[in-house]
């Protein structure tokens, strides 16, 4: 006996036609807005000369004692522009910065949700199961169905994409929080939105810093992806070195994508508190010592008057 099929891909070609020709206005919308954010930052990315660039960002890291950092950072850097693929970093920066952005705003409040309602996670958890274990070019066939070939899928497809490290880092980073300290809050009468953003989201915050730099990287993982599909920057390097068969121009654009993502990962993520700990350690020994030698400066000093 035949076992008949379930028709899932008419069904969704019927749904896919039936979007298309009716929400057709809002996809038109949504992309125009995707295309003028990520030109927008392009263009300022662009306006901020190169030395300016590097020297400001090491100078941020150098103000927060971050040495080392700096001096990877502003080497990083230099070495993408001396192979000329600067403007190229840049239009990467801008679709990253740009799906970051769309990813944090919705697997934030996802993130929340999903931690704090048991009936939400039961949906949650299997639809981020999905996304996760979905192939990275799924995602670009529904991008170029509704927004066509661009910068605009290719913001979308990599905003979904790093959408469920956000909300599977922020749910777990609430998950984490010692249920004394809510307990505690219960005492004093805060109520369950206080103690959300009073109590959990400060302790969740090394979650938060995690969900932020996974994000990030996963967003900067679908560059060349999405070069497929006419999104601009490195990844169009690295696609047409494939093309080409030219080994020395894919090494130099994979070197580049590697050495902005050590750059953000520098930037965008604070030292560790056990780093910060033995820094202030040092400092309180140095602060010390200095004492004690002063002190013993104006004994010496009281001793020869």
């Amino acid at each position: 006996m035949d076992i008949p099929t379930v028709p899932l891909a008419d069904w969704l070609s019927a749904l896919t036609r039936w979007m298309q020709f009716n929400l057709d206005g809002v996809f038109g919308g949504l992309k125009s807005v995707l295309v003028g954010a990520t030109a927008m930052l392009s263009g300022a990315f662009a306006a901020v000369p190169i030395w300016a660039a590097i020297g400001g960002i090491a100078l941020l890291l150098v103000s927060q004692r971050r040495f080392v950092a700096a001096f990877g950072v502003a080497a990083a850097l230099a070495l993408i522009a001396n192979l000329g693929l600067w403007q190229a970093a840049v239009n990467t920066l801008a679709l990253v910065a740009v799906a970051s952005a769309i990813a944090l705003a919705l697997g934030v409040p996802l993130g929340i949700l999903s931690a704090e309602s048991r009936t939400a996670r039961r949906f949650v958890t299997p639809m981020l199961d999905y996304m996760q274990t979905t192939p990275a070019f799924v995602y670009l066939i529904p991008a170029v169905l509704f927004f066509g070939i661009g910068a605009a899928p290719g913001v979308l497809a990599t905003a979904i994409f790093a959408l469920p490290p956000v909300t599977r880092a922020l749910t777990l980073g609430i998950d984490q929080v010692d249920p004394a300290m809510v307990e505690a809050g219960r005492a004093f009468g805060a109520s369950r939105l206080q103690i959300l953003w009073k109590i959990k989201l400060p302790l969740a915050r090394p979650y938060i810093r995690v969900a932020v730099n996974q994000c990030i990287m996963m967003a900067l993982s679908m560059v060349v992806v999405c070069a497929l599909i006419g999104a601009r920057g490195l990844g169009v390097e690295v696609i047409t070195a494939l093309s080409q068969l030219n080994l020395g121009q894919g090494i130099e654009a994979g070197i580049a994508v590697v050495l902005i993502a050590v750059v953000l990962d520098r930037v965008f993520v604070p030292e560790s508190p056990r780093i910060r700990w033995r820094r202030r350690q040092s400092r309180s020994r140095l602060s010390a010592t200095e004492r004690w030698e002063r002190g013993r400066g104006c004994q010496q000093a009281a001793i020869a008057e």
